[in-house]
């Protein structure tokens, strides 16, 4: 279970710190974009009021609290099932879940939406959407979780 907090604890922090180096002390929330490696990696600032692809955004105040209410609760559900499991990378993937979902809850809470800044792009196709670090945990950690669930038994 260690491994569960300890992930969960290191995306969350590289996740928000990520954020505020980007968004507020390189100042992207003002200037909007900044082309780190273009076209490969830039910076775009988009405030998702959604989840992912800006799904279910709208303008009404019940969908942030609807948001953080579904992603805590998905995040206790993922604890609660990483107790059982026996192998340390089910434990880790569920830690990213977990994290990561905690990353964004903060900024739905702070600024009534996700900050994505990370756009990418690559052989000529041109990536319209940002996302961020929690993004990038929670879907590496949802993946694992299916490959170890398979591949590993859990404590029943």
């Amino acid at each position: 279970m260690i491994r569960t907090f300890i992930t969960a604890l290191a995306v969350f922090l590289l996740d928000q710190l990520s954020k505020l180096a980007v968004v507020q002390w390189l100042g992207l929330k003002s200037v909007g974009r900044i082309d780190v490696l273009p076209p490969y990696l830039n910076f775009r600032m988009a405030w998702n009021q959604g989840v992912n692809f800006g799904l279910f955004s709208n303008d009404a105040n019940v969908m942030r609290w609807v948001l953080i209410a579904l992603a805590l609760a998905i995040s206790v559900w993922v604890l609660n099932w990483a107790r059982k499991m026996s192998h340390w990378s089910g434990q880790v993937f569920a830690g990213c879940v977990i994290g990561g979902a905690l990353g964004n809850v903060i900024d739905r809470v702070v600024y009534g939406a996700v900050a994505d800044f990370l756009n990418m792009s690559c052989c000529g196709l041109n990536n319209p959407y940002a996302f961020n670090i929690a993004d990038v945990a929670i879907f590496a950690g949802a993946f694992g979780l299916v490959l170890a669930s398979n591949k590993h038994d859990n404590k029943e």
